[in-house]
């Protein structure tokens, strides 16, 4: 490998990790994407190239997806007023509205059912919370091979779990059939320069990669180190947490309360069609 690609990968590992992997030599343009992924929240008015969305699903529908169900829908959202719309059930996030494209994944059973109806076949699996699983998991692989896409082409995305907090009020927003909901949105658009967010690091591998068997112990060893490291991302990004990485995370998961309205999710699911035996 040659020396500015390998100075290079050390940069993007040590921003991803505070201190990178000492042993990975390999470099591509698909690991160099992978590596410089951040989360966008500013976007230019520069407008998206011609056919860049079909480009995007193309990449989506190129995702694995379990037993070539293709159980997942996108919605593109465009029109600033459903734009604004959208936000507003996503906790008034004001990217939504900057991003010129908003797509909403969707996890879809309701294509299966159509088929059964047509072809006159039972679907009782569809009631199960594996398949709400397999479409959830679905629709999630194809966006983030969309959210590769988009940055291979230059492009900045930001995903928002906030389109959960309402779901019947997105489905309602979108039209959805019953057994599809929104699992997520995603903002594309080309990046604001002047706003451009540091690569976050994340948790040490040793932290997330267990070799033959599981050991938790090794988490509580590696986080002290994390919190540092996270601490230094923090002040340099000028954003003020609820305390170190460990206790702002604790927060987020405290109780309900801190859950958005998501909390009934499973009754909101009811409604949407979705037994959930």
């Amino acid at each position: 490998m040659n020396a500015p690609a390998s100075q290079k990968l050390k940069e993007l590992l040590d921003a991803r990790y505070g201190h990178g992997p000492k042993t990975l030599e390999a470099m591509n343009e698909t690991i160099d994407t992978l590596l410089e992924h951040r989360s966008v929240r500013a976007f230019t008015d520069q407008p998206l190239a011609p056919n860049t969305l079909e480009l995007l699903i193309a990449a989506a529908q190129s995702a694995s997806t379990s037993s070539n169900l293709q159980t997942w829908s996108v919605v593109a959202v465009e029109d600033p007023a459903r734009k604004q719309r959208l936000s507003d059930l996503a906790g008034k996030q004001a990217f939504i509205n900057s991003a010129p494209l908003f797509l909403v994944w969707i996890a879809d059973l309701a294509r299966m059912q159509t088929l059964g109806d047509q072809r006159e076949k039972p679907y009782g699996s569809l009631d199960y919370l594996e398949m709400l699983l397999v479409a959830t998991i679905d629709s999630a692989l194809a966006a983030q091979n969309a959210a590769i896409a988009a940055e291979s082409l230059g492009l900045g995305t930001v995903y928002i779990g906030a389109i959960r907090n309402n779901l019947e009020g997105v489905a309602q927003e979108l039209g959805l059939p019953p057994r599809a909901f929104a699992t997520f949105g995603m903002c594309i658009g080309h990046p604001d320069a002047a706003q451009l967010s540091a690569i976050k690091p994340r948790l040490p591998q040793a932290s997330v990669l267990h070799k033959e068997q599981y050991n938790l112990a090794v988490h509580a060893e590696v986080v002290p180190g994390y919190n540092e490291t996270m601490d230094a991302f923090y002040a340099a990004q000028k954003m003020k947490p609820l305390g170190a990485w460990d206790l702002h995370s604790l927060n987020r998961v405290r109780g309900p309360e801190a859950m958005a309205g998501r909390d009934g999710m499973v009754a909101a699911l009811n409604k949407l069609g979705f037994a959930l035996k």
